[in-house]
Parts: C-alpha cells; sequence; structure tokens
C-alpha cells in the first residue's frame, strides 16, 4: 500500500475498481434514475421499461421501490442477480457489456435545471460509518434510518456480484476546493461520456481522474476539511462526509459487510474484500446546483378534516383556507414570516396551516401522521398531483435551509426521515458506473 492510498484511508475514501459501460452500449438506455424516486408513479417506471425494450440497461440491475410490495420479490431479486453474474462473467470477452474494471475515480458533471453538479465517484470507507443517531465517526447519517426498511435493500446486496452506486455523499466545501481542483486537473482530459438523460433527467458528463500525483493532491483536500471540521462544529473528532442521498442503502451495506465480516472473521484478505467499500458521489453542500428541496407527504384513505384535526395537537394551531394552489404555495415558501406553517391540499381545497415551535416540520408533524397510510412524494407538482385524487391529502412543506446541515447533524443527531431531498425526482443520481462486489 503506497502513502497516498494510506493517507486516503484515513479520510474515509478509497479509489476503486470502476466499471464503464463497453463501447457501443446505447448509454441513454443503460443509465437509469434511482431505484427509490416516482414510487406513486407507476407511469414513469413503465415509460422507463417501454424506453429501454430489451436494451442492456441498469433496469435489470435494480429493484425500483414501487415494486417492493409485490408478491414476486424473490423471483425478482435472483433474476437481478443472474443479470449482474451475467455481465460481469462476460467483461474480459469479445462480446462484453462492460468495459475491464480501472482503478480510478470518476469526476462527474450533472447538468439539471439549477445548473451543472460537480462531484466525485469515490469508494467510501463502511468502517468508517455508523447509521445510529448518536455517531461521531467521519461519515454521518443526515436522517433517521429506519431498520425496517433495510432487509430488502440488503436481500438485493448480498451475493450481488455488482454494486451500482445512487448515494451522495456531502462535504462542507465554503472554499469550493475540491471541485476547482478537478477542474484544473482534468482540464485536458478525455470525456468518457456526454449523454442526455432519459425521462427529463437532464445530462451527465464523466472524466476518470487516476494519476497517483492527483489522488495526493486530492487527499490533502480531505484532511483539510477534515481538520477545519474540528473547530467548524466545535468536536473532538473530525465529521468529513454528511449522507444527502441515500441513507438507507448506505445503511444497507453496512450491515450487509458487517455480516459478511462477522461470518468471515480471520480469514485472509477479508479487511479489503470489497464489500468493506460503497461506490458513492461525494459533492459540496454549497454547490450552487445543489438546491435542497423538502420531501412533501401525502395520506391517502382519510379527509383534510380528519388531517386538520390531528394537526389541532400543534402548538397555538390555526388554520385559513386559500383560494388556489399557487397563494397557497407562495405562502408556504414565504420565508420573512415568524411563525412555522405548511399547506394542507385535498381535491380542490387548499389551506394554509400555521404553528408554533422550534421544530423542523417534519420533527413536528410525522408523529401526528403516525398509524395512518402516508408516503414522501418528491416534488410540488407531483404532489398536487396525487393529491386530487379521492380521499387523499397532500402535505405541501416549506423550503428547507441546506447551510446549516452539518451543524444541525453535529448538535441534534440525524434528522426525522424524509426531511429533505437534494432537487426533485428528476435530478437525482442515475446508475451508470459499477464496480465487482461478491464473486
Amino acid at each position: 500500500m503506497n502513502k497516498t492510498t494510506a493517507q486516503l484511508d484515513n479520510v474515509g475514501v478509497k479509489v476503486p475498481q470502476i466499471i464503464l459501460p463497453a463501447k457501443g452500449v446505447d448509454l441513454q438506455k443503460w443509465a437509469v434514475i434511482a431505484c427509490d424516486q416516482y414510487t406513486q408513479d407507476p407511469a414513469y417506471w413503465e415509460n422507463t421499461a417501454s424506453f429501454v425494450g430489451e436494451a442492456h440497461s441498469t433496469l435489470n440491475m435494480i429493484y425500483p421501490e414501487i415494486y417492493l410490495n409485490r408478491s414476486d420479490r424473490a423471483g425478482r431479486i435472483e433474476r437481478i442477480h443472474e443479470t449482474m453474474r451475467g455481465y460481469a462473467e462476460k467483461i474480459y470477452s469479445n462480446d462484453s457489456v462492460l468495459n475491464p474494471p480501472r482503478k480510478a475515480g470518476a469526476y462527474i458533471e450533472r447538468t439539471t435545471r439549477h445548473g451543472i453538479r460537480r462531484g466525485l465517484l469515490l469508494a467510501v470507507d463502511l468502517e468508517c460509518y455508523d447509521w445510529c443517531a448518536d455517531s461521531r465517526n467521519l461519515v454521518r447519517a443526515t436522517e433517521e434510518t429506519l431498520r425496517e426498511r433495510l432487509p430488502a435493500r440488503m436481500e438485493i446486496r448480498r451475493n450481488a456480484a455488482l454494486e451500482l452506486p445512487h448515494i451522495l455523499l456531502l462535504i462542507d466545501d465554503r472554499e469550493n476546493i475540491l471541485a476547482s481542483l478537478l477542474e484544473k486537473l482534468l482540464v485536458k482530459a478525455p470525456l468518457l461520456y456526454d449523454i442526455p438523460l432519459m425521462m427529463g433527467g437532464g445530462s451527465v458528463s464523466c472524466k476518470l481522474l487516476y494519476r497517483k500525483n492527483d489522488w495526493a493532491l486530492v487527499r490533502d483536500v480531505f484532511e483539510h476539511l477534515a481538520r477545519v471540521s474540528i473547530n467548524r462544529y466545535n468536536i473532538d473528532k473530525p465529521f468529513l462526509f454528511a449522507v444527502g442521498d441515500g441513507n438507507h442503502s448506505l445503511a444497507a451495506a453496512k450491515e450487509v459487510w458487517d455480516e459478511y465480516k462477522s461470518a468471515h472473521q480471520g480469514e485472509a484478505g477479508i479487511e479489503e474484500h470489497p464489500a468493506r467499500y460503497a461506490l458513492a458521489e461525494i459533492v459540496n453542500l454549497h454547490d450552487p446546483a445543489i438546491v435542497f428541496e423538502p420531501i412533501h407527504r401525502i395520506v391517502f384513505n382519510t379527509d383534510a378534516g380528519h388531517i386538520l384535526k390531528a394537526m389541532s395537537a400543534l402548538p397555538d394551531f390555526s388554520s385559513l383556507e386559500i383560494d388556489g394552489i399557487e397563494q397557497l404555495r407562495g405562502m408556504v415558501a414565504d420565508r420573512a414570516v415568524p411563525e412555522n406553517r405548511f399547506g394542507m391540499v385535498s381535491g380542490g381545497r387548499c389551506v394554509l396551516v400555521k404553528y408554533s415551535g422550534g421544530k423542523l416540520p417534519t420533527a413536528s408533524i410525522d408523529p401526528l401522521l403516525e398509524g395512518l397510510e402516508t408516503d414522501y412524494i418528491h416534488g410540488e407538482d407531483e404532489l398536487i398531483r396525487l393529491a386530487v385524487q379521492p380521499a387523499a391529502v397532500g402535505i405541501l412543506l416549506p423550503p428547507f435551509d441546506k447551510y446549516g446541515l452539518f451543524e444541525t447533524i453535529v448538535t441534534s443527531g440525524p434528522l426525522p426521515r424524509k426531511s429533505f431531498s437534494m432537487g426533485e425526482a428528476c435530478e437525482k443520481r442515475f446508475y451508470l458506473e459499477a464496480r465487482r462486489l461478491f464473486g
């Protein structure tokens, strides 16, 4: 192990053996959005499947969560594993779908309606991560992790030949040191791909970072940010990475690694097994193209009156009927008002709810929805589309302030589940790169 590799380990990351699709693969059909999106929109996934058709695609290696409750789960997971094995076993053949692994990180530029989001795909060390609420690790969860949401993800990861990443890790890089460095290092590097993404996903491009001297400079940036974090947050151990997207996926990876490590304790090479790591894209909290959106709630098989009665338990509760959705949107988004507020939409009815208290809206509202049929929705338009259905009530949440996220995690621990989203559903990470995992 060379010095640079060892010091990268000290900041919780590793240069992965990255795998990309082979020449001739239609990348627009290969790249599919994160599996935990559009969970109330079967048309999105049906249209995705129609667009992909019989082409090689990551769609054949993921489990869209909209289908998790179907009776064929075991069979579907086995088909995912078979597809992965088939792709992995042919890597060195003439008809391979995948190129051979290459030790490198991927510098990624993702274009969305908010601009160009810059990221660096690396392998994060799961020994440096703990999803528990009182974690003081280098890598920390940002939202509550529910153990009951892990088994399905763990079933897919166990014995999977390949890993496909949709995890985004945030760094608090206020001077934009990392992205500026990467742009400089790779200014003359060739583009590996530059493609439009399906279903309104914008576009994405990639360059590989593989020179040892470049990794030494990246290491220096991470070490600097780790040192800064101790003084910035008044802590005794560095806090370098916050999980921006994929909290439960990273937690499932951690659980699978702990299982495997325990079962193979003492075996030669166990500490370097690929399962110890998870691919993740590292992005800057302060990137202007990263806009945090609230994750809204929708409650099914109920009505607005029932939800308003439940919400009346909020301190200083009051409600006001509003004459239209656009007016309600503006009032919910108004940051100048002193009181907490959110909107309710049900059929043609719009209600503004006001209340007092210092908690995040999700911390105040979610306990009052316990036991109800609730789902979590990315995007105001999608919420409104669903809330016009009979017996459905949409809860429109106010904007989320991203800049205090690291300090909040330090002082209060992870936020309630599904408190925020890094952009709307179409802006989520698309699966494209891969890494060998088991076998």
